[in-house]
């Protein structure tokens, strides 16, 4: 499948001009997914990063391997910007793209990729240009690392890689290039599409909302800070929208479940919240700086945010002001009931403001930008 398109869009505070001809970048691009966003974070990620990249005039190729759980759950099967291509195997891969990977400015290998360490090794000893991996799930893939789990990538190839490009910041980058010898390591977090992700008007008949694919570590929290204030407050209406949930016969009957949302129907579920619920996975707690692509996505809408805590989150918004931290029930409990109307408009508002100025997918565009400039003049990106 391949599907070309220039692509558009533009987003707020970001300057849209696109580059200059003679700096415009050839780029391959080896992603888990762009086409289906079942289960997984990183095809709303990578479209918007493929789509700002394209908008700036660069050539953008974002290679997937065809696998049966996205054929049957594709929501974007022609990314209307660059141009995406399924696979079937590594023969293909090495057989089809080889002369691209090798043409290539910039080759990037994602986290989760099926086969990926052969992916890697293969990327590595074909491009002659810059080799990176971009890492959605840098203390997950870190904590795999430390059992002995290279489902996708090698500790070895790490310093293999020119660039580093990972979904958590803080001193978890200083730990890639002093643990394991990356030769620049950099943040690269997700981002939000404004003009897919704003207020929109609707009427907020939901007190507290969730969304996420289940995960035994995320769990408990949504338990603690969601289904318990449920059972609490009989009168609340509750919310929540993820694959995998096991058994859910004990969810209190005022806790809607539906089994996925497409991207295309995220914008109207935050939209309904009257606040959303972030709850961050326990590598991502441990690690910091580890912001969810849903953290963005809800406050672009404006919903006032409940979090649980980890190092760093008051980089990217202001506990009280932009978001709100919660521990216990009785927190949530607060906030939902006792929270004047004005002030959660108003909190709501300023993470919408700060996540314009700083979060969406042309700033991080420009940053990849940054990135390559500097590793191709050979100085420290």
């Amino acid at each position: 499948m391949s599907t070309p398109n220039p692509g558009a869009g533009r987003a707020a505070g970001v300057d849209a001009a696109s580059t200059p001809a003679a700096e415009k970048l050839r780029i391959v691009i080896l992603g888990l997914s762009i086409t289906s966003s079942w289960g997984n974070g990183h095809a709303t990620t990578y479209r918007g990063l493929v789509r700002e990249l394209v908008r700036r005039g660069h050539d953008v190729l974002f290679l997937e391997r065809d696998v049966p759980w996205y054929a049957q759950n594709r929501d974007l099967a022609n990314p209307p910007f660059g141009r995406t291509v399924l696979y079937g195997d590594l023969d293909e891969l090495r057989r089809d793209h080889a002369d691209a990977v090798a043409d290539a400015d910039l080759v990037i290998v994602g986290s989760y990729v099926p086969e990926g360490v052969a992916v890697g090794d293969w990327v590595q000893s074909r491009a002659t240009g810059i080799a990176a991996f971009y890492d959605i799930d840098t203390p997950v893939t870190l904590a795999k690392l430390a059992r002995g789990d290279t489902e996708y990538l090698d500790p070895r190839q790490i310093a293999g890689y020119d660039l580093y490009l990972s979904f958590t910041g803080g001193p978890t980058l200083t730990r890639l290039e002093q643990e394991f010898g990356s030769p620049a390591a950099r943040v690269l977090y997700c981002s939000v599409d404004p003009t897919l992700y704003q207020p929109d008007g609707r009427t907020r008949d939901l007190d507290l909302g969730y969304m996420g694919t289940y995960s035994d570590d995320r769990q408990p929290t949504v338990e603690r800070l969601l289904l318990a204030p449920a059972r609490a407050w009989p009168e609340g209406r509750f919310a929540i929208a993820g694959p995998q949930y096991p058994d859910r016969s004990r969810w209190p009957a005022n806790v809607h479940y539906t089994s996925h949302l497409p991207p295309a129907e995220h914008r109207v579920f935050y939209n309904r919240q009257r606040f959303t619920l972030n709850v961050t996975r326990a590598d991502m707690i441990a690690a910091g700086w580890s912001p969810s692509v849903r953290l963005f996505e809800a406050a672009a809408c404006a919903t006032p945010i409940i979090s649980d805590r980890w190092d760093g989150i008051d980089t990217l918004l202001v506990p009280g002001s932009e978001i709100f931290l919660a521990d216990t029930p009785a927190d949530v409990l607060g906030l939902l009931r006792d929270l004047p109307e004005d002030e959660r408009r108003a909190v709501g508002e300023r993470a919408r403001q700060r996540i314009l100025a700083e979060h969406t997918a042309a700033h991080r565009a420009l940053e990849l930008e940054g990135y390559v400039r500097q590793l191709a003049r050979g100085a420290p990106a």
